[in-house]
């Protein structure tokens, strides 16, 4: 008889949230990324105003709970979710500028 496989634990809510909100975030600020609608300042860049606003809603988060943040999602999908959100933002851009065209 075969050994059994360990189960897998299910991926807790608020780290399905942060990735969530990571790649919608980033498709949402990506489409609107080549039109500029802030101004072409350095601040006013869209993925500058998406991890602003990642940021502010990590500090939301931390504020509502009153527990630190790597207590409620730990580092490593906090820094993967900021890599997902960058390739989310990259496919916003491009299919704003490739598919939306017109």
């Amino acid at each position: 008889m075969p050994p059994a496989s360990p189960k897998r634990k299910p991926m807790p809510r608020a780290q399905v949230f942060w990735y969530g909100a990571m790649i919608l975030g980033g498709l949402g600020f990506g489409l609107i990324g080549e039109r500029r609608p802030f101004g072409n300042d350095i601040f006013a860049h869209p993925m500058v105003l998406f991890f602003m606003a990642a940021m502010i809603g990590l500090l939301v988060v931390r504020a509502v709970l009153a527990r630190p943040v790597p207590e409620v999602i730990p580092e490593r999908p906090l820094v993967v979710g900021c890599f997902v959100g960058i390739a989310a933002f990259l496919a916003g851009n491009w299919i704003a500028a490739h598919v939306l065209v017109g």
